[in-house]
């Protein structure tokens, strides 16, 4: 599942201040005695400094001399302080193994002065520049990307680092949550035919009908909706409201059940009560106008529903049964940037039983 900022934030807190080790073999004896050194005397940083200038120190005793270094100055809240250390250590020292590690706490420190965009950019260069390393047996890959869905304000951006989370880290996440996001974001960024195949993969994930996903309550429902309408003729769509309204209405006047039945929505077209959910299996059931206008008296308001808005009308109609006389036909207008032809269309997309609660 995707980690929060607030749980990234505490995951950087915890490793930098209290100097959390990377997940590579204990370091030599010499190591741990320059380690014990600097704790003992409580030496300054320029002590420090004087320390990792000696040029008999390997890779991994300079890694303990940076790395305290910088927890000093994350101990003080000096971020300013980490950044100009670390990504000068990074630039005089290019061959660093250790380098995913400072700019990892680079961006860390640019995230703890606000400012998200420069730490997209240390995120995004750990990504294309440095080796994959481990903290605590978490990735710093993984966790840089991560971050970058968290804070990359740019739909191409964000669809590259969905991409590589599912194809580089697929044990680590929420693959189904993960293709549903990926769509939207192929959405934003009006690619629809790559929006179409990532919700069919979306839809072919066996919890795509019982996920829950943050922010996306009818995920499965309208991922549902896309496909089966891309996959439609869509010729029962009027090209405006009014000719829609027109259309139905003249329909119930003259009892013309088969005008009605073509010009219900042939996708998701619901029939439920004000309670109901529209995807519900007992709603979506196939009926024909036949079967409940046959010896009833059919009519209509003159105007359309005080509730509706530039993108869904209600028209008030009653006589239909003698058990729920009431029927309020739903318009809807019609979203799908795909094809510019129907984009703007209405259509008619269910039946509300009953007065409105």
């Amino acid at each position: 599942m995707i980690f929060s900022k607030r749980f990234l934030e505490e995951l950087l807190f915890t490793f930098c201040i209290l100097s959390f080790s990377l997940a590579f073999s204990a370091c030599n004896s010499s190591t741990n005695q320059i380690t014990s050194q600097v704790n003992s005397t409580q030496s300054t940083q320029e002590q420090l400094q004087k320390i990792l200038d000696t040029k008999e120190l390997d890779s991994k005793q300079r890694y303990a001399i940076i790395n305290q270094m910088a927890n000093n100055l994350l101990s003080a809240e000096d971020y300013q302080g980490v950044i100009l250390l670390l990504t000068n250590w990074v630039e005089n020292n290019p061959d660093d193994m250790y380098n995913s590690y400072w700019l990892l706490m680079t961006a860390y420190s640019y995230l703890s002065l606000n400012a998200e965009p420069v730490a997209e950019y240390y995120f995004d260069r750990i990504l294309q520049t440095c080796p994959d390393l481990l903290v605590k047996g978490n990735s710093i890959h993984f966790m840089c990307l991560q971050n970058l869905i968290q804070i990359s304000k740019t739909p191409s951006h964000r669809i590259k680092y969905f991409n590589e989370l599912i194809n580089r880290f697929p044990d680590n996440v929420n693959t189904t949550e993960l293709y549903l996001r990926l769509a939207l974001e192929y959405e934003n960024d009006n690619q629809w035919n790559q929006a179409l195949k990532t919700c069919t993969l979306f839809l072919q994930q066996p919890d795509a009908t019982t996920i829950q996903i943050p922010g996306e309550p009818d995920a499965y429902k309208n991922a549902r909706h896309l496909i089966d309408f891309n996959n439609s003729s869509k010729d029962w769509t009027f090209e405006s409201l009014p000719a829609l309204e027109a259309a139905v209405k003249k329909a119930i006047r003259n009892y013309d059940w088969r005008a009605l039945d073509k010009y219900k929505a042939k996708v998701n077209f619901f029939s439920m009560s004000w309670k109901q959910d529209e995807m519900d299996a007992n709603s979506q059931e196939v009926f024909s106008m036949h079967d409940w206008m046959r010896g009833n008296r059919i009519r209509y308001s003159e105007t359309l529903d005080e509730t509706s808005n530039p993108n869904e009308a209600y028209l008030r109609t009653w006589g239909w049964s003698n058990y729920v006389s009431v029927w309020y036909l739903y318009f809807r207008k019609i979203d799908f940037p795909l094809d510019p032809d129907i984009n703007g269309n209405w259509e008619w997309a269910g039946i509300y039983i009953g007065n409105k609660l």
